[in-house]
């Protein structure tokens, strides 16, 4: 059985591809205005697209809004930790 079964009910809603929330979050990993990469219940989430933000952050909830152009959605069974180090290196290159 998936070790993440019987967390939060992870959900993600976007309008128009653009302001989004995403729920089930465990914590924010990485950000930029190109990728935002998610810890959530159901694995590692990285969210790609332009001018993104992450405009309101609740850990305690486990939900977060996000904005911009968004291009792709992509999880990841990743520990955070590989994810984190592959993201940060993108970053400070």
């Amino acid at each position: 059985m998936d070790e993440r079964a019987g967390a939060r009910t992870h959900k993600i809603s976007f309008l128009n591809r653009g302001v989004g929330t995403i729920t089930g979050v465990r914590d924010v990993k990485a950000f930029n205005e190109s990728e935002i990469v998610l810890d959530t219940d159901m694995g590692m989430l990285a969210i790609k697209g332009t001018d993104l933000h992450v405009t309101k952050l609740t850990l305690e909830k486990g939900e977060v809004e996000v904005d911009g152009s968004v291009d792709s959605l992509v999880y990841s069974g990743m520990k955070a930790t590989d994810t984190q180090r592959g993201v940060l290196g993108r970053l400070f290159r």
